[in-house]
């Protein structure tokens, strides 16, 4: 395993890492967060010896492979399926069916393994990269933003692979959901070191904010001992009769040293201007049609009715006419088929990447938001570009020396500064860090107005889509239901081909079945005998530790609201010897949920053999 000693990084400037040591454990799959700008790429870079560091060491056992994901891109072969094959040992270089398999659980069909590689779009050359790195079977594989450019079905295939892969993981992914749901530990960049802790992302953010909470009374506690100490001194270093004592007490401030400031991170901030509209409908579609080729549309025969208030999502493949459908919807495309009425009183703002790329280039940040409408003065520009993160001097800078991730920010404080009652929003999380897509969420959540948004975010799908329009089987069709129905009543499957159809077997007598079935379940029940007991043994530990953790916590409260430093200390280093041990149970569970999924689901599958 990895293990990094003492390390330290600067870079323009700015100190990344101070002095972090972090060992990698067998088989853990880490979620790796900080807000964007942190140094989580960077600290990829030093571990695979294409960044120098300051100081420390990182050692890597020998034979031990590491993939990373490439995001340039350089390809030399004719055909996908050969470009692929590059990276196969001598002794395996014609088993085309592990490159194969590879392929078509990220979306290539059989026809595009003998298509030229550059003739693919952007998104479907990282794709080519991610087989090329998965295909090398490597013992730790480095994440840094897998989710980019995946479309829904690949996201969900590759969740299982990261699942399955018998190795170590350290993933980087803005889509909270996909690695909450990959991942056994969470390790963030925290005040220039490293933080690890075992569960999900919302489970280490929820111990940092207790960690700060605490450290903010305990400072606060010690400020005032040390205010009356200071004042104490002052009033009587000079008197003759209480000199010795106040000496004393300088003493004790002079041991008693000072606590930092927390430093905190800016977050971004959203709040969508609504305009009122007494209209329950906002517009009909009436049987859209179009396409680039007439005579093959992207879509047709798309009809529905925009009501106040609803939100409705558009999904499926990459290359399908997603963005098209959006950019005809908000009128930028010119009308081929079918019609669009609008009620008079709608208003639509709209985020999309070719609003992105008219962003005017000469202008000030503050400037372009301003530009939106007239009724946008300076200061409301300047307080809207401060909670896209470009306060004070920030907002003072041309659009053309931003990144794309400070571009899509600026067009998002244009979307906020526009009156509207109807949001079209095209991959907005795109550049945005966790805590500003769950910003972004609560924002759309709270808007009273209607949204169409295309998004490969299976949170926001989840959690905002009350309705659907479906890119699938060479068409659109729109589905008034939410995605959880979606995922029920038609699914992402058999569109991708995984369902294959049940061979017929000899049909068992119910008698012979019965005792099949008898049989089976005594085995599984006895092959889950040691993980059951371990998992109700885990699960009581936790629980008697998770008391003892409430109780500590009740005191070191006390002791920080008396001011007590010696017992803060004591009772700060017990509360973490028992997170410790709550870490390793948690672990012990884990490995025995795991263990005991896998017998239920291998018995489950001979049970549905017997039943035919």
């Amino acid at each position: 395993m990895i293990q990094l000693t003492n390390l330290s990084k600067s870079f323009g400037g700015q100190n990344l890492f101070s002095d972090v040591n972090f060992k990698m454990q067998s088989q853990q799959k880490i979620g790796f967060v900080g807000r964007n700008g942190s140094g989580k790429s960077t600290l990829f870079k030093m571990i695979l010896g294409e960044e120098p560091h300051d100081s420390g060491s990182i050692s890597i056992p020998k034979n031990y492979r590491i993939g990373a994901l490439k995001q340039h891109l350089v390809f030399t072969e004719p055909t996908v399926r050969e470009e692929c094959s590059l990276v196969l040992p001598e002794d395996e270089q014609w088993n085309f069916y592990k490159i194969e398999k590879l392929l078509f659980g990220l979306g290539f069909s059989e026809a595009d393994l003998d298509k030229d590689p550059l003739s693919f779009s952007g998104g479907f050359q990282i794709r080519i990269n991610l087989v090329k790195l998965l295909a090398t079977e490597p013992n730790m594989l480095l994440l840094d933003e897998p989710t980019n450019y995946l479309d829904l079905p690949s996201l969900r295939w590759l969740k299982r692979f990261i699942r399955e892969f018998d190795g170590e993981v350290i993933l980087i992914t803005h889509d909270r959901d996909f690695m909450d749901a990959v991942t056994t530990h969470t390790m963030g960049v925290q005040r220039k070191g490293l933080r690890l802790i075992a569960g999900d992302s919302h489970k280490y953010y929820a111990t940092l904010e207790m960690e700060d909470e605490t450290y903010e009374k305990t400072k606060a506690n010690q400020d005032k001992k040390r205010k009356e100490l200071e004042e104490f001194v002052a009033r009587n270093k000079a008197r003759a009769s209480t000199a010795a004592l106040a000496q004393s007490k300088q003493k004790e401030l002079d041991k008693m040293g000072e606590m930092e400031d927390l430093s905190t991170d800016a977050n971004l901030s959203f709040d969508f201007n609504y305009k009122d509209t007494p209209a329950k409908i906002l517009f009909r579609a009436n049987e859209l049609g179009f396409g680039y080729n007439p005579e093959e549309p992207l879509f047709q025969n798309i009809t529905f009715a925009m009501e106040k208030g609803k939100r409705i999502a558009i999904i499926g493949k990459n290359g399908k006419g997603k963005s098209t459908l959006l950019n005809y919807i908000a009128g930028e495309l010119g009308e081929q088929e079918g019609g669009l009425e609008f009620h008079p009183s709608t208003q639509f703002a709209h985020f999309g990447q070719t609003n992105i790329e008219r962003l005017n280039t000469k202008v000030t940040i503050v400037e372009e938001i301003a530009s939106v409408s007239k009724d946008v003065g300076i200061p409301q520009a300047r307080n809207i570009a401060g909670r896209m993160m470009f306060s004070g001097e920030l907002g003072d800078k041309k659009i053309e020396v931003l990144s794309g991730g400070e571009r899509s920010r600026v067009m998002l404080g244009k979307i906020i500064a526009t009156p509207a009652n109807l949001l079209f929003l095209d991959e907005p999380t795109n550049h945005l860090d966790m805590q500003s897509i769950d910003a972004l969420a609560d924002a759309i959540d709270a808007f009273e107005g209607s949204l169409i948004m295309v998004t490969h975010s299976e949170m926001l799908l989840h959690r905002l889509a009350d309705a659907l329009i479906i890119f699938h089987k060479g068409g659109a069709e729109y589905f008034d239901g939410t995605y959880a129905d979606f995922l029920e009543k038609i699914g992402w499957e058999e569109e991708e081909g995984n369902v294959k159809p049940k061979k017929k077997k000899p049909k068992i007598d119910y008698k012979k079945r019965k005792q099949l079935r008898k049989a089976l379940t005594k085995e599984r029940n006895e092959a889950r005998k040691p993980y059951t007991q371990e998992i109700k043994a885990c699960e009581e530990k936790i629980e008697k530790l998770e008391l003892q953790m409430a109780d500590k916590n009740k005191i070191l409260t006390e002791a920080s609201e008396r001011g007590d430093n010696d017992a803060i200390m004591e009772y700060s280093k017990e509360v973490g010897l028992i997170q410790q041990e709550i870490d390793a149970w948690f672990e012990k569970l884990e490995i025995a949920s795991e263990a005991d999924e896998e017998i239920v689901a291998e018995y489950d599958l001979k049970l549905e053999e017997i039943d035919g």
